[in-house]
C-alpha cells in the first residue's frame, strides 16, 4: 500500500490561496495537494519588478499578499496599466502554458508583496500525468477568455467617465466594504492608465465626482464617500 505524504501546515496555507482562486475553484483537495507541493513562496520589496515584458516564462504567479500592477509599454516609452493584482489574484499562467514571452511587466505597488510561483515544468507535468485536471484547467481557461471579451466590448462603447467610475466601482468591490465609504490608493496616472484614458480626463472627471459628493481626491488617492452612486455614471 503507498503511503500518501502528509501535508504539512506551509501546504495546507497554500492550498487555502490556491483555492480561491477561480483557475483553481474546481480542483479537489487532493488536487490542490499536487499543485501547493511544487509552489514556492517568494517576496518582493516596494518598487520591484517581477518579471518584464519579452522575459522568457519560467512560472505563473499567485498574489499571496501586497498589491501588484501590470502593465504594457509601447515603443515610444509610454506605459498602460492593464491591471492591479491583490490576494488571490493569478498573472502569468497563458505564457507559462504556451511557451510564449511575457506579454506583460509585473512589480510591486505600494509596500512588499509575496507571490507564491509555480514552475512552468513542474505545472506541465501536472497536467501531463493528471488529465482530469487538464480538463477542469481548460473550462477554467475558457471562462477567463469569455470574461476578457465582454470586458474589452463593454469598454469600447463606454465613454471615459462611464470607465473611470467603473474601474472606482470595482476597486470598491475588491474592498469589499459593502457600501461604506473606501479610500483608494492610486495617483491619476494610474488611474487613467486602468480607464484607458488621460490623466487630464481623470481630473476632470474626478472634480466633478468631488463637486457632487461621490469622492473626495488627494495626493496619491482617492476616497469614495458615496460607492453607490458610481454606477449612475457607468453605461
Amino acid at each position: 500500500m503507498r503511503n500518501t505524504p502528509a501535508v504539512t501546515s506551509a501546504e495546507e496555507s497554500t492550498v487555502g490561496l490556491l483555492r480561491s482562486v477561480p483557475l483553481f475553484a474546481e480542483l479537489d483537495d487532493a488536487e490542490l495537494e499536487r499543485f501547493s507541493r511544487v509552489a514556492v513562496p517568494r517576496s518582493y520589496p516596494e518598487g520591484t519588478r517581477v518579471f518584464h515584458e519579452g522575459d522568457h516564462s519560467d512560472a505563473c504567479y499567485i498574489v499571496k499578499s501586497g498589491t501588484f500592477r501590470v502593465t504594457r509599454e509601447h515603443p515610444d516609452g509610454r506605459a498602460i496599466t492593464l491591471a492591479t493584482l491583490g490576494t488571490g489574484d493569478i498573472v502569468g499562467e497563458l505564457a507559462m502554458l504556451d511557451g510564449e514571452v511575457r506579454s506583460a511587466s509585473v512589480e510591486t505597488l505600494g509596500g512588499e508583496g509575496e507571490l507564491l510561483a509555480l514552475p512552468a515544468g513542474d505545472v506541465r507535468t501536472l497536467l501531463e500525468r493528471h488529465p482530469e485536471i487538464t480538463v477542469k484547467f481548460v473550462a477554467a481557461l475558457t471562462r477567463r477568455l469569455r470574461a476578457a471579451n465582454e470586458r474589452i466590448s463593454r469598454q469600447s462603447f463606454q465613454t471615459v467617465p462611464s470607465r473611470v467610475a467603473g474601474v472606482l466601482s470595482q476597486m470598491v468591490a475588491e474592498e469589499g466594504e459593502d457600501g461604506r465609504q473606501v479610500t483608494i490608493r492610486m495617483n491619476q496616472a494610474d488611474l487613467a492608465q486602468l480607464a484607458g484614458t488621460s490623466r487630464e480626463s481623470v481630473s476632470r472627471f474626478l472634480a466633478d465626482l468631488e463637486r457632487s459628493g461621490v469622492v473626495r481626491a488627494g495626493r496619491g488617492q482617492v476616497t469614495i464617500l458615496e460607492p453607490a452612486k458610481l454606477g449612475n455614471y457607468i453605461f
